[in-house]
């Protein structure tokens, strides 16, 4: 029943018990090693020993063991150079496997945005986009410059009335076809009279040269 509901190993688990595993080769490859680096140095201790009491035959025979020793620690050292790089390859291909999932996966993204997007008419939206917004800018100029001669109009009128009544206040004249000369209000009381008779009577160039003096033509 349990193995029911045993959880499927991935590309990574597998991988990572394949390492612990060479990792303890290695470690086991590394401790015979040193169990042969042992036995060679008791054998030429007793090669030495052999020789000082002129066994010939004895070291003949503990030499071979020598040689034979010698050639297997050097296998230790080519099998631990192999297993290294046996982990070595195994995590490069894993990489190598997840970098090309990756590439699978962006390729189809970009397969699936490619389809859904037409350069033709992205091409057109933008035009689109740029015409409208360029008779925006068009019109709002054209509101603004329609706006901005009303108010200025309207201003200068205002301002050009506004003169002309000051000017008149003063001279005490009124427009009635062309500028002439006339009797300020109340005209028909003595004072008025009296007050008219001492005020300086202006010319009609000297009106104009005043009014053409504020701008008022």
């Amino acid at each position: 029943m349990a193995s029911l509901f045993k959880k499927k190993k991935t590309v990574d688990d597998v991988i990572k018990e394949q390492s612990r595993e060479l990792r303890g080769t290695q470690r086991q490859i590394t401790r015979d090693r040193t169990a042969l680096e042992r036995q060679e140095k008791q054998l030429e201790a007793e090669i030495k020993k052999m020789a000082k009491s002129g066994n010939r035959e004895a070291c003949k025979i503990l030499a071979k063991q020598l040689v034979q020793l010698r050639k297997q620690k050097n296998r230790t050292y080519a099998v631990s150079s192999k297993v290294t790089s046996m982990n070595t390859q195994t995590k490069l291909m894993n990489s190598q496997m997840k970098m090309a999932g990756a590439m699978s996966s962006t390729a189809k993204t970009m397969q699936a945005i490619n389809k859904k997007m037409d350069p033709q008419k992205t091409m057109q939206m933008m035009q689109d986009f740029q015409k409208e917004n360029m008779k925006m800018d068009m019109t709002e100029e054209m509101i603004n410059d329609t706006l901005d001669d009303f108010l200025d109009e309207s201003g200068d009128e205002e301002e050009s009335q506004d003169i002309v009544n000051q000017v008149l206040d003063e001279i005490g004249i009124e427009i009635s076809g062309k500028m002439v000369r006339a009797p300020a209000a109340g005209k028909n009381t003595p004072d008025a009279a009296a007050a008219s008779s001492k005020q300086p009577t202006m010319s009609d160039d000297e009106i104009e040269r005043q009014l053409r003096a504020l701008g008022v033509d």
